[in-house]
């Protein structure tokens, strides 16, 4: 990448103070992305705000992948010629430089797919281990396994929250119809942030509490220090989504440990990584508690006609081929945003995100879903227009050059909160410009003229 940008060490909370990249330097950012090279629709250059649902990557991430499978293409953890031996390398280095850009371990963070498969990895694991079956090296003595602190059942509460990305509330939906558990739920206040005061759902029977750090529908950040005290007092396991919140935040696994998380999920290809990758990051108290879900090569100890051992976490949970080249450019990845520093690219958008909110304050029609400010906030904001429907929004903008996000977001209950099936949503990334937001601005406002012609 650029070597204008000065390297800022990351942050154990929100940032405060941080200095917002210079125009000159998010120019130098915009020479890394290649999408911007080409036009949108319209002939004119592309406005790209749709970041919260999929990340552009830069030229070094993708140079990354090209250069694994040029170089180093071969089969990881399996033999021991120099290609298996690099892949391997690559494999691990990758895993160390993803848990350590959030503040983990590399001995915490499995590799998955992508962020829902990290959340039904929890929530699967959980209901092996509530239909007995045990964690580990396979069949414990009695009264060893540590699965038995995993298990839930008939009376026990499992509590997730109204601003959930369908993600993390489905696979709870699933376990408490296969275990009898009763699910809850955290509710929202009017603007759609969680509302603290509903913290009464957790109580001595809550078991689980899955809940987003931010929403992907408002940008709100979740009050975590006014939830996690009850989900502690309770005994209750913390899973947290932090797919929006790591892509503009600081995040900090070991901090969040201490409050109260037992593990969070990852998303490559929101943090400009590739598609295709995800992680799950745990303690490894939970990790050596689950029992393996998948299962296969790569994952076993000893296999016999009659029963397998299974190797210790994180590996127990990565059974098959490994996604390498996506780790490879995930690692990449990683390494431009700690280069740029993630409490400077904080800072910056939330003079965007100033911007936007109060240039769509001026629209006529237009509402806002979510917090009309910006107090602990990210760069992602949907809406409706009065008459208009969220598609049809997005049409008139992708006829502008301006692409943002259309329907329901995976999100369905927040939306039902706001009485309304859908939206639209513009969301920001490293590289989007004042200028960029000045035209979704301008092309927002035209929306409703052109249904009314």
């Amino acid at each position: 990448m650029t070597q204008t940008i000065e390297h800022q060490e990351q942050e154990d909370a929100l940032p405060d103070g941080d200095t917002p990249l210079t125009p000159k330097e998010v120019a130098a950012l915009r020479a890394d992305f290649p999408y911007l090279e080409r036009p949108a629709r319209n002939g004119e250059a592309l406005a790209y705000l749709d970041w919260a649902a999929t990340s552009q990557k830069p030229v070094g991430v993708m140079a990354a992948e090209f250069d694994f499978y040029g170089r180093s293409n071969g089969a990881a953890g399996r033999s021991t010629y120099q290609l298996a031996d690099e892949a391997t390398a690559a494999w691990e280095d990758a895993r160390e430089a993803v848990a350590g850009f959030v503040g983990a371990r590399g001995s915490q963070l499995v590799f998955t797919k992508n962020a829902t498969e990290a959340v039904n990895l929890v929530a699967l694991a959980i209901g092996h281990a509530s239909a007995g079956r045990p964690a580990g090296h396979g069949g414990p003595a009695a009264g060893t396994d540590p699965s038995a602190r995993l298990r839930v059942g008939p009376g026990d509460e499992i509590v997730v929250t109204v601003a959930e990305h369908h993600a993390n509330l489905v696979p709870w939906q699933e376990l408490a119809a296969r275990t009898g558990a009763v699910l809850r739920w955290l509710d929202l206040t009017k603007d759609g942030r969680i509302d603290p005061s509903s913290v009464k759902v957790i109580t001595d029977r809550t078991r689980i509490l899955a809940l987003t750090h931010v929403s992907n529908v408002t940008g709100a950040i979740t009050p975590l220090a006014q939830i996690l005290p009850a989900a502690r007092s309770a005994g209750a396991l913390v899973v947290l989504d932090t797919c929006q919140s790591s892509p503009h935040l600081p995040v900090d696994f070991a901090a969040l440990v201490a409050a109260g998380v037992d593990a969070m999920v990852l998303s490559s290809h929101k943090m400009l990584g590739p598609t295709g990758i995800g992680a799950l990051v745990a303690t490894e108290e939970l990790l050596d508690a689950m029992p393996p879900v998948l299962t296969g090569g790569s994952m076993i100890e000893t296999v016999t006609m009659a029963s397998s051992t299974y190797m210790p976490a994180p590996a127990r949970f990565e059974a098959g081929s490994q996604p390498l080249a996506q780790a490879a450019g995930w690692h990449a990845a990683v390494d431009y945003l700690s280069e740029v520093g993630m409490g400077r690219l904080y800072a910056g958008e939330q003079a965007l995100l100033d911007r936007t909110v109060r240039g769509m304050a001026e629209v006529p029609g237009l509402r806002i879903l979510g917090p009309e400010d910006t107090h602990d906030r990210v760069g992602v904001v949907s809406f409706t227009l009065e008459g208009v429907h969220p598609h049809d929004v997005g049409q008139v903008l992708d006829a502008a050059g301006v692409a943002v996000r259309t329907g329901h977001h995976c999100a369905q209950p927040i939306h039902a909160h706001f009485a309304v099936p859908s939206s639209s949503r513009v969301s920001f990334g490293p590289v989007t410009t004042p200028e960029e937001i000045d035209r979704f601005l301008d092309a927002v406002a035209s929306v409703r003229g052109y249904f009314q012609r």
